[in-house]
């Protein structure tokens, strides 16, 4: 359960960057609701990944947060906010993936 927690963590730190991205293409109110989101996503995000390290290993769980926010803003960038996506960045992200299903499987 508390992996599940994680992940779900790791989506609203995905969350939280797409915020801040629409918050920068936004002006006056628009611009404030996204910040307010920003803020919401954030407590969410780190509210999970304070529950889900009361059960799993801290060095884990956090590189395993961060690769999954890290992951998931490089792809909205991407698909939502036009960003380029090259051989050498797609390369780079599959190398994180690959080492956040490492991290999982060697974890107990």
């Amino acid at each position: 359960m508390n992996w599940i927690l994680l992940i779900l963590g790791g989506l609203a730190e995905v969350g939280f960057a797409f915020c801040l991205g629409k918050a920068k293409e936004s002006q006056g109110n628009e611009m404030i609701s996204w910040y307010a989101g920003f803020v919401v996503m954030l407590l969410v995000s780190m509210g999970l990944l304070i529950k889900a390290t009361q059960s799993l290993p801290i060095g884990t769980a956090y590189a395993v947060w961060t690769g999954i926010g890290a992951v998931g803003t490089v792809l909205v960038g991407i698909l939502v906010f036009k960003e380029p996506a090259t051989f050498l960045r797609m390369l780079f992200i599959m190398t994180l993936i690959g080492s956040i299903i490492g991290l999982k499987a060697v974890s107990h």
